[in-house]
């Protein structure tokens, strides 16, 4: 392990976790932006799903899509921080996810499903990957 590696890794899977948590909200931009369009219903605020333009139904799909990706990739982030991953294997996977989950509402929102599509499994993938790397290092 190189000393750059040593320095930057640990840091990075952190500050991994720390972007992809931000990016849960990105989406959320979008749904603003149309609920101002609409006018803000403050009294019930999740009825009026149905008469936001069709982006910013995408984009709260999106936003909730977010919630439920990261709470699977901080633990395998997590995870991989906690045994030690130290390799530019682990660094990319979590970066991979990173920049999937910022594209991920982009296509969402631009109604591109399989773009959408390809950035959700390769989310998907550096978060399993975490988790295999991780348990490969716990159970040698």
């Amino acid at each position: 392990m190189s000393v750059v590696q040593s320095l930057f890794m640990p840091d990075a899977l952190l500050l991994c976790i720390a972007i992809a948590a931000l990016l849960v909200y990105f989406p959320f931009l979008a749904v603003g932006y149309g609920r101002f369009k609409v006018g803000y219903d403050r009294s019930a605020p999740r009825a009026m799903l149905d008469q936001l333009p069709p982006y910013a139904r995408r984009a709260t799909w999106a936003h909730q899509n977010s919630f439920e990706s990261f709470i699977v990739f901080a633990p395998a982030a997590l995870m991989a921080y906690m045994t030690g991953q130290d390799s530019w294997l682990a660094l990319g996977a979590a970066i991979a996810y990173v920049i999937a989950r910022l594209l991920y509402p982009v296509f969402y929102i631009l109604d591109i499903p399989s773009w959408r599509s390809l950035m959700f499994g390769i989310g998907s993938l550096g978060t399993t990957l975490l988790f295999v790397l991780s348990c490969r290092s716990a159970l040698l």
